[in-house]
């Protein structure tokens, strides 16, 4: 079943998209609903590879609401999903994370951030330098002025299996999922009729929802719009530190740059390059000197342990970048009837699904939000250039 007439058109199959087709289906099983996905191997999907965490250490409140969601969802996924879902768990190892900051206005700043992160339910706490060595005496802070901590619902969960259990879910309750590429929008008045596709398929729709990453931009740009999101290029490390064996430590967001969390006895860890900006859509070369250059002098520096390390392996990803304010665009795009947006999530969009997707089908079957206010992130803010700024981008 391809032509013909559908109630939602999903553009993106990866996370986002099969979680707004589950969430679909949930609240109405009567729905047709076809996800169209160019790579079903998801290879090169930003879902596939992500460093798959989960924070609830964001500046925006409407962040952490999505986050204390997400957790909870993440947590208890297979009974959430179902046997449909074949996934009956996520594997969550809730070893925090902790953000560092080397001055005093910083850390002012993490006191500020976590007093609003525990009004929203979370458990951050910050520590002095002091503290810090205490709990962690195989890190020297010298250069620290206090870190933020989550003691608990933060922390890194299987990626792959939260996108197959909603995609299986999805399937079982009657989502069909498209192997194609959609080359044109079709629009009539204020609402987009159809979706053409690289394999001649012409697929009516009465929503349609872009959730395709980085190749938002180029179908937004089939609609006639202009969304502020670009492919920045993330070349993450694993590393094998015999000297540094510390499977406990949470993931580590250093003020120098870098980060780093513990992966089956090796480490995981990155860096934002000086000058990034915008890749091409095709480059997925590794810059290897990166380790190298930036990110093990930095290594050492916060602890001895990482005196000797080996590269084991590498790969790249690409963030959709929102150069607005690095926030995701949701909802339904002014000036549409029915057609809606997921994109520009700059990092975290992984964590985000399990309550995006539950807004975005609330947004597409009601026209607002029933459950968790997202209507901040709304496209609006794009239209009037006004920044809703995420400082903990990572």
């Amino acid at each position: 079943m391809s032509d013909g007439n559908w109630d939602v058109v999903i553009i993106g199959g990866a996370v986002t998209g099969a979680a707004t087709a589950w969430w679909l289906l949930q609240a109405d099983p009567s729905l047709k609903v076809a996800v169209v996905e160019k790579d079903p191997s998801y290879a090169r999907a930003a879902t596939a590879l992500s460093v798959a965490s989960v924070r609830q250490q964001f500046s925006n409140p409407v962040n952490v609401e999505i986050s204390r969601f997400g957790v909870g969802f993440i947590r208890d996924f297979g009974a959430r999903v179902g046997e449909e879902g074949g996934v009956p768990s996520l594997g969550l190892k809730e070893n925090g994370y902790l953000f560092l900051s080397g001055t005093a206005e910083g850390a002012a700043l993490l006191h500020d951030l976590a007093a609003m992160q525990r009004g929203l339910g979370a458990a951050t706490e910050v520590l002095g330098p002091d503290a810090l060595a205490q709990r962690f005496p195989w890190m020297q802070f010298d250069d620290v002025s206090a870190g933020s901590i989550g003691a608990r619902d933060e922390g890194w969960f299987d990626n792959m299996g939260l996108l197959n259990g909603f995609r299986n879910a999805a399937r079982a309750r009657g989502a069909v999922f498209l192997q194609d590429r959609v080359t044109g929008l079709e629009r009539s008045g204020d609402r987009i009729v159809a979706a053409m596709t690289e394999k001649g398929a012409r697929l009516e729709g009465g929503a349609f929802l872009c959730a395709a990453g980085t190749g938002s931009t180029e179908i937004c740009r089939m609609a006639g719009i202009d969304l502020p999101v670009e492919p920045r290029k993330r070349t993450v490390f694993v590393i094998d530190a015999p000297n540094a064996r510390h499977p406990e430590a949470p993931l580590i967001i250093d003020h120098s740059g870098i980060y780093l969390r513990p992966e089956h006895g090796q480490w995981i860890t990155a860096t934002v390059p000086d000058e990034d900006g915008p890749c091409a859509e095709d480059d997925w070369e590794p810059d290897h000197a990166q380790f190298e250059d930036l990110i093990w002098p930095k290594l050492y520096a916060r602890s001895e342990g990482f005196d000797a390390v080996k590269v084991t392996r590498f790969w790249v990803g690409h963030y959709d970048y929102n150069t607005l304010d690095q926030n995701a665009v949701l909802g339904r795009w002014p000036g549409y009837a029915n057609f809606h947006i997921a994109a520009g999530f700059s990092g975290h969009g992984l964590q985000q699904a399990p309550a995006v997707g539950r807004g975005l089908a609330e947004v597409i079957l009601t026209g607002g939000y029933r459950t968790l206010d997202l209507s901040p992130l709304g496209p609006e803010r794009v239209l009037e250039d006004r920044p809703f700024l995420e400082e903990a981008i990572v």
